[in-house]
């Protein structure tokens, strides 16, 4: 039996057995200049949470993006890659453009917004014209040629996200999230032809159901 088949069995044995988190926490990228990369990680606006060195052999910086639940590592001491070796770590946004255009307001070197018909698709200009979640970006790239490609996601595939957490890293996101609540219950009225009196609870499940990838309601 292969290891894969006796996870699986024991996993099949144990139903009840309580499951243990494994969080993402942190990323390693390889740098060449520490603190160049400390400058350019600063300019783009994300925390500095610490910077701490042993000695002259090991340093470690951390860095976390806007509304990031995971942060990055660099420094000395901590990876053998070659500087530039990360390529396409994705940022999550929740508006594309507005993520471009602050980032060309901090005097990054951004790429333009392009999105994809499909998976494996070539690039095309521009935003997605219908607005479709997963297939609009821009890329970036630090001092060393390590890579980013800022992608923007509305609403969730399903399985992606907890069906019993709904959590929004900015009031910019949950802003965002509502006005296509609005728009939605506005077609919904449309269709039924009178006033919804208890749009607050349609709201609420439209943001819900579209960040955990269920069916919105109609």
């Amino acid at each position: 039996m292969s290891t894969i088949q006796e996870q699986r069995g024991a996993a099949s044995r144990h139903p009840d057995a309580k499951k243990v988190n494994f969080k993402l926490e942190a990323v390693v990228i390889p740098v060449s200049d520490v603190d160049r990369s400390k400058s350019f990680y600063g300019s783009l606006g994300w925390r500095l949470d610490a910077d701490f060195a042993v000695g002259d052999a090991f340093r470690v910086v951390q860095f976390t993006p806007p509304g990031s639940p995971a942060s990055v590592h660099f420094g000395k001491g901590l990876t053998s890659a070659t500087p530039g070796a990360a390529q396409n770590i994705y940022l999550i946004v929740s508006d594309i453009e507005a993520a471009h255009a602050e980032l060309i307001a901090r005097g990054a070197q951004v790429s333009d917004v392009f999105h994809r018909a499909g998976p494996g698709q070539p690039p095309l200009s521009g935003r997605d014209p219908a607005g479709r979640s997963y297939v609009s970006f821009a890329s970036l790239s630090d001092p060393d040629g390590n890579t980013w490609l800022l992608q923007e996601i509305t609403a969730r595939l399903p399985g992606r996200v907890d069906s019993d957490d709904t959590a929004f890293s900015s009031p910019a996101e949950l802003a965002a999230a509502l006005r296509r609540a609005a728009a939605a219950h506005g077609e919904h009225e449309k269709r039924t032809g009178t006033h919804d009196e208890n749009w607050p609870d349609w709201y609420a499940e439209y943001v819900v159901a579209e960040q955990s990838g269920r069916e919105p309601p109609k």
